[in-house]
């Protein structure tokens, strides 16, 4: 994908990252660590009840780690992370960097043959593995206990290059199926203080409590990288917290920035909510926030919650502030800086016009493309604009209405969930003659994915369940079974995920 400083539209108008240049030459990790840096002493991460890390403290195990990646492998190497909710993650995702290695971050949720076929025909050298983590045997690995054990090596240096230079690799459901390998530039980084003052409004004596795993890449951008690129402390709460029990870790630990997916917030109003004086605001993002939960949450603790829109392909990149709140009914706006514009087939469409938003391929946030898979990237662009896939309406004063998404995809927690790998992997269930799954509304702020299945009967759930735990992460699991006489088609034969939406629908 090349990159522009900025584009023309028929009427004139200049178009294109407005923002100030990435410095080259350039590291990602160097850019995170720079603040913290100077207040070396200051605490950087909280892993609260287990261990903390001073920034100083940060930085060594980070450059120690990034020493011996760089024995084991060589620059521009690619190193696969399966690793689980510990903060290995973030310090091995970042030595990785530092030394001009491409970390693949993934989900500890994913089972061994799906990282098996994400993973097929990428040139990984070493695989960092934590033996409770599913992962194939044939890829070269090391243990924990010696990346650990990494972190005493002397510092690194940190490689700088130019800033387009491929960083780090995440994976994203595709609408045919299968995984996409999204391949992002170490400059994505620099994209990112569009967020902190657009979404975020992060400052230095912030204290950020994301509800998520170290390995989900919410949690490693937004409740990590950020705080610290910003010299903020980052506040992660230990593995099997419940979400009811969240908003008294925020009030015992003084946390101002509260971020979580939708749902979160929705279980943690469950329990008792006590007051959160030093708490300023939240921060949603994976799945549209409910009008409902957004209400609840405002006044159980007299906060807001600011919501962002984003994908893999480029992170976030419209929402509401502290210093600009979203209009009642939109996302909110594109941060200062980003080149966002709603598209028609002929070009961007005036304002109260549907259309697909569409950013600009100059912004930095913007990846590279999908790894090998050229046609593929250049099927997403418009002129000199990425497709979101995703359609809204713009109103007069800039605001983003979210409308729907251009294709069945589905979301689950915050992740996008493609219907035709669900159905794949239960299509080979005992029993089950066709299978399509869409995601389903069961109450006025959930929805879930459910599966409709045809089959001479209906099948007993727990066998359904217990064959979907043997394919698939658990997040992609349907939540719901539904057996159907028959599924609907078009003239073509493709099956109408939008009809048994609509069907489920008018029957509950």
């Amino acid at each position: 994908m090349q990159r522009h400083a900025g584009a023309a539209s028929q009427s004139g108008m200049s178009y294109g990252y407005s923002g100030p240049p990435c410095p080259a030459p350039f590291n990602l990790a160097a850019h995170v660590l720079a603040a913290g840096a100077r207040t070396p002493g200051k605490l950087a991460l909280d892993w609260i009840g287990r261990a903390r890390w001073t920034f100083e403290e940060l930085t060594a195990d980070i450059l120690g780690t990034a020493t011996g990646l760089a024995r084991l492998t060589a620059p521009g190497d690619m190193i696969l992370l399966r690793l689980g909710n510990t903060p290995d993650f973030p310090i091995a995702y970042l030595a990785a960097l530092a030394a001009d290695r491409v970390p693949i971050p993934t989900s500890a949720a994913l089972t061994e043959a799906e990282v098996t076929t994400m993973t097929q025909g990428l040139p990984i050298t070493l695989t960092l593995r934590d033996p409770e983590v599913a992962c194939p045997d044939h890829l070269k690995q090391l243990d924990i206990e010696s990346l650990r054990a990494l972190r005493a090596e002397p510092p690194a240096p940190f490689t700088q290059g130019d800033p387009e230079r491929l960083g780090y690799v995440v994976f994203t459901s595709g609408t045919s199926g299968t995984a996409r390998a999204v391949a992002h530039a170490h400059r994505a980084i620099w994209a990112r203080q569009m967020m902190m003052d657009g979404w975020y409004g992060l400052k230095p004596d912030d204290r950020v409590l994301h509800a998520g795993a170290f390995n989900w890449t919410y949690t490693l951008g937004t409740g990590l990288m950020d705080p610290w690129t910003r010299g903020a402390t980052a506040l992660i709460p230990p593995p099997g917290t419940a979400p009811a029990d969240l908003p008294a870790l925020l009030a015992e630990t003084g946390a101002t920035i509260f971020a979580a997916a939708p749902g979160v917030y929705r279980q943690a109003l469950r329990g008792p909510v006590p007051a959160l004086p030093a708490l300023r605001h939240g921060l949603s993002a994976g799945e549209k926030l409910p009008e409902a939960t957004r209400a609840a949450w405002q006044e159980a603790t007299g906060t807001p919650i600011f919501e962002a829109f984003g994908m893999s392909e480029c992170s976030t990149f419209i929402s509401g502030s502290p210093t600009r709140p979203a209009a009642p009914g939109t996302l909110g706006a594109p941060q200062p800086g980003r080149a966002v514009a709603i598209l028609g087939p002929d070009g961007q469409v005036p304002p109260g016009t549907q259309g697909t938003i569409a950013v600009h391929r100059s912004d930095p946030g913007l990846m590279l493309g999908y790894l090998n898979a050229p046609e593929e990237t250049a099927a997403r662009m418009q002129g000199d604009w990425f497709l979101t896939g995703d359609t809204g309406t713009e109103d007069q004063k800039g605001f983003i209405r979210f409308d729907a998404r251009a294709d069945d995809m589905m979301n689950a927690g915050g992740y996008r969930v493609s219907p035709l790998e669900v159905e794949a992997a239960l299509s080979g269930a005992p029993g089950v003659s066709a299978v399509a799954c869409t995601e389903v509304q069961v109450k006025s702020d959930a929805s879930v994915i459910a599966a409709f299945y045809t089959a001479a009967h209906a099948l007993d759930e727990s066998i359904l369940r217990a064959y979907a735990e043997r394919k698939l992460a658990r997040y992609k699991h349907p939540r719901l079974y539904v057996h159907v006489s028959a599924l609907p088609t078009g003239a073509n034969g493709k099956i109408l995920r939008r009809a048994l939406r609509e069907e489920w629908k008018a029957r509950n």
